[in-house]
């Protein structure tokens, strides 16, 4: 395909005039996940993708084609929602702990896909504390789909889902700036559509892009601010977190006014030895989970289905973050157990 007309409308006129349409973003997403531009033009066209604003009609075409390159998992046997996080960034100042929030959501029984990078780049990744953890990536789909199936609960790398995304990702390095991968990576759904979203974003102008594309498209969804770019609850200052279902938005905890002037208890830093030996200590209910884990917790499990009431939701978190041992999985503050299909 010749690129250079993509050049060209992306680097002439006004910013609107810059826009590419649904259409042509499509395609030209699709020559460079299935490694159809050569370097040089691959290139032109990632800086000036990053340089521009870009559009709802460009994020929409670039993800129909990522979509369509993804490799699919089946939902495990139960009629709770799988719950799926992308995780990219990891922690920088902040713990990580969002190892934290989907070990609690495995023991709910709720199942949960983290998909993401093997390499933190400087950070600690997620990854990283889920092997302290004993949670291991998967190496295939077939064994992402064992560990999903058996444990309720899988870590697949980007590259594979998708390997064309874990190729322009891995572009960071060589160019160091971001391009529209890293933001569609917080978008997909590996289980074509049966799954719910955490979306997350850490500056303002991307949770807009995410708020409109998720309106757009109907996808259900959790939409909330990230932490360092993680998608769980920020312990000082609790984000608004938002519902996206069936077409509908509601607003399910509002964002804290001001952060907290203290926090209970947390990792003593960053590390993934530290923060891992703290998380097995919050499963044991030997230290306190944030409260606003908890109210993410809480959504999770009304959004996954485990309770069809959002103040039962609150009830069942604050029981199960407080301390029930692995031994007990399932129960909750009303004795309820996730439902299996037969």
């Amino acid at each position: 395909m010749s690129v250079a007309r993509y050049i060209r409308k992306l680097t002439d006129g006004s910013d609107g005039e810059r826009d590419l349409t649904e259409e042509d973003a499509h395609d030209l997403f699709a020559a460079m996940l299935d490694g159809g531009v050569p370097d040089l033009e691959l290139g032109a066209c990632l800086v000036a993708l990053r340089i521009k604003t870009g559009s709802a009609a460009e994020l929409l075409g670039f993800y129909r084609a990522a979509s369509e390159r993804l490799y699919t998992l089946r939902p495990p046997a139960t009629s709770l929602r799988p719950l799926i996080f992308a995780t990219y960034n990891g922690a920088r100042h902040e713990p990580n702990l969002l190892p934290l929030l989907v070990l609690l959501l495995q023991r709910i029984g709720i199942p949960v896909l983290l998909h993401g990078t093997l390499e933190g780049s400087g950070r600690v990744a997620s990854i990283y504390i889920l092997r302290e953890l004993g949670v291991l990536p998967s190496g295939s789909l077939a064994q992402a789909q064992r560990s999903l199936d058996d444990e309720l609960l899988a870590f697949v790398p980007t590259a594979v889902l998708c390997p064309g995304l874990a190729n322009l990702l891995s572009l960071r390095s060589r160019l160091g700036i971001r391009n529209p991968a890293h933001d569609l990576v917080k978008l997909l759904d590996p289980f074509a559509g049966a799954g719910l979203r955490v979306v997350s974003a850490s500056q303002a102008p991307h949770l807009v892009a995410a708020e409109a594309f998720l309106a757009a498209t109907g996808f259900d969804a959790l939409l909330l601010r990230s932490t360092e770019g993680e998608s769980f609850a920020n312990p000082r200052q609790r984000p608004k977190i938002q519902l996206f279902r069936h077409g509908d938005t509601s607003v399910l905890f509002e964002e804290e006014w001001a952060p907290a002037k203290h926090i209970p208890s947390q990792p003593a830093s960053i590390e993934a030895a530290v923060t891992a030996q703290w998380i097995r200590q919050a499963l044991a209910g030997q230290v306190p989970v944030p409260h606003p884990l908890v109210n993410q917790l809480a959504c999770c499990l009304y959004a996954a289905g485990y309770t069809e009431d959002m103040n039962q939701a609150k009830a069942i978190a604050a029981v199960e973050a407080g301390g029930l041992t692995p031994s007990t999985p399932g129960r909750s503050a009303e004795g309820m157990r996730p439902r299996t299909n037969t």
